[in-house]
C-alpha cells in the first residue's frame, strides 16, 4: 500500500504536467476568444475590443521574447505593418508567456509598433486552445468581425508573408 501511494506521489506530478491544460486548438471559423493581458507597457489590452475596433486583428504567439525565431517572426510583422494597417486595417498585437518587462525590452529592442501581451497566467494562450504547458506555441491567427478567418503555424521569418497573401485573397473575396 506504500508502495502504491509513494508511485502515486511520484506519477501525479508528471501526469499534471502532460495533461491537456486547454481546450481543443482553434481553427477558422471559431469565434475569437475576446480575452485580455497586460501590454508591454503594463497597460490591460482587451481583444474583444480590437476585434470591434478593426477591421483585421493579426494576434502572433511565440515561444520566448528576444530569440532567434521569434525575433525573425516579430520583425517580418513589424517590417510589414505599413501595409498591414494601410492596406488591410489589420492591427497586430504579439503574445507570449514572458513579464511584462521583457515583453518592453523585445519591443525596444526591436522597434516593434505594435503591442505584445504578457501572457504570465496563460489565460490568452488557454483560451486559443494552447496546451499551456511551458511556452507559446508559433501561431498566427487572422480575426475578422470576432471570427478567426486565417490561421498559420510553426512560421517565423514568412509570417508577415503569409499573412499579407491571405488579406489579399480575403479582400478579393470579399
Amino acid at each position: 500500500m506504500k508502495a502504491t501511494r509513494t508511485l502515486l506521489l511520484l506519477l501525479l506530478p508528471a501526469m499534471l504536467f502532460f495533461s491537456p491544460a486547454a481546450a481543443e486548438p482553434l481553427k477558422v471559423g471559431d469565434a475569437a476568444p475576446a480575452v485580455s493581458a497586460l501590454t508591454d507597457k503594463g497597460a490591460t489590452l482587451d481583444l474583444g475590443d480590437m476585434y470591434n475596433k478593426h477591421d483585421y486583428v493579426v494576434v502572433w504567439f511565440y515561444p520566448k521574447a528576444l530569440t532567434g525565431g521569434c525575433t525573425k517572426q516579430g520583425c517580418s510583422l513589424r517590417d510589414a505593418n505599413e501595409e498591414l494597417w494601410g492596406k488591410y486595417r489589420a492591427a497586430v498585437v504579439g503574445v507570449s508567456t514572458d513579464t511584462v518587462e521583457k515583453q518592453k525590452e523585445f519591443k525596444e529592442t526591436n522597434n516593434f509598433p505594435f503591442p505584445l501581451l504578457a501572457d504570465t497566467d496563460k489565460k490568452v494562450l488557454k483560451a486559443f486552445g494552447q496546451t499551456a504547458l511551458m511556452f507559446a506555441s508559433r501561431e498566427c491567427y487572422v480575426i475578422k468581425g470576432g471570427k478567426i478567418v486565417y490561421k498559420d503555424t510553426g512560421v517565423t521569418d514568412k509570417q508577415a508573408e503569409n499573412v499579407l497573401a491571405f488579406l489579399a485573397s480575403d479582400k478579393k473575396s470579399g
